[in-house]
């Protein structure tokens, strides 16, 4: 098969991109470098089944382009990955321009550049954050869907225009609705954040809130088999999935202490204080999973165990 991944040099992208290629299919991506890093695609870069282009599918244009280099050199695709987006949910309160121009509008112009080049099946990285504040369990059905964030705003906006696309010329979309994901090449979220703010005052490790903010955690290896295995086995024309660990999650000082602990023993937590950690932060929540547990799939590593992995990944690099 032919897969067509955008944001391929980022964190996730990068890593399904690996993952595909040792499968044996041929992979083709585009990034724009805004969050992504070349040195991510060094690896698939010496396999002959491996295209990359450089582009900024905010453009519609651009978009259509890379997809039309992608369908010239290995076909049209078979699935197209769209992962990217904005992953600042900070910057995102601060400029409401980023969530729009690199999650929303860069939807659209996939979408647009799928319908001219007859690409008919689209999987979606999404993000728990479309529930916005909610106490019961979610799951794919919970609602109303009030989003905190325009981060999560973004996400909404792009899973409706991905559905009215399945009623008109997509004949399969799947959407993923992330938790936390964490691991070797992260480019943001706590841990990562954590390491650099010792890496540049390590006397002190601040974190934002008061630390109880509990949420689920995975690693990446494991979202992107959950994300195959979704794409391999569920048929309806949208199939939507919550994706994370079993239990209850992670806090953020579990997170602090755990960081601390590996690359900085000793040094003291400051928090600032509130149950969240900025505007948009959901504090809390927990995920069902029996939907894709009657799919056939299911997490081995719980949140902690995989924040712990992630920690020792990221401060061994």
């Amino acid at each position: 098969m032919h897969h067509f991944i955008t944001g391929i040099a980022g964190f996730i992208g990068s890593q399904l991109a690996d993952s595909l290629l040792s499968d044996g299919h041929r992979v083709s991506g585009v990034d724009d470098f805004s969050l992504g890093r070349a040195s991510y695609l060094e690896g698939a870069s010496q396999n002959p089944d491996f295209l990359f282009c450089e582009r900024d599918i905010a453009d519609p244009t651009l978009a259509a382009d890379a997809l039309r280099t992608a369908s010239a050199w290995g076909g049209t695709p078979d699935v197209v990955w769209h992962l990217v987006a904005n992953s600042d949910i900070a910057a995102g309160v601060e400029d409401a321009s980023v969530d729009f121009r690199r999650t929303l509008q860069t939807t659209f112009a996939i979408i647009e550049a799928a319908r001219s080049h007859a690409v008919t099946r689209i999987a979606f990285t999404s993000t728990s954050a479309i529930y916005g504040e909610q106490t019961e369990v979610l799951t794919e059905t919970s609602g109303s869907l009030l989003p905190i964030s325009n981060y999560g705003a973004a996400k909404l906006a792009s899973e409706a225009l991905l559905s009215a696309a399945a009623e008109s010329f997509l004949e399969q979309i799947w959407i993923f609705r992330f938790p936390n994901v964490v691991g070797a090449r992260a480019t943001h979220g706590a841990i990562h954040d954590f390491m650099g703010r010792l890496a540049a005052c390590p006397e002190t490790l601040k974190v934002f809130g008061d630390g109880s903010q509990t949420k689920p955690y995975m690693h990446v290896t494991e979202v992107i088999s959950a994300m195959k295995f979704i794409v391999a086995r569920a048929t309806d024309r949208r199939s939507v999935f919550n994706i994370g660990p079993n239990g209850r999650g992670t806090s953020v000082a579990f997170i602090a202490e755990q960081v601390v602990a590996r690359v900085s023993p000793g040094t003291p937590i400051a928090f600032t204080g509130g149950d969240r950690g900025w505007t948009g932060d959901v504090p809390r929540f927990q995920y069902s999973n029996e939907k894709l547990a009657r799919l056939g799939w299911r997490p081995t590593l719980s949140s902690d165990a995989a924040v712990l992995r992630a920690i020792d990944e990221l401060a061994s690099c």
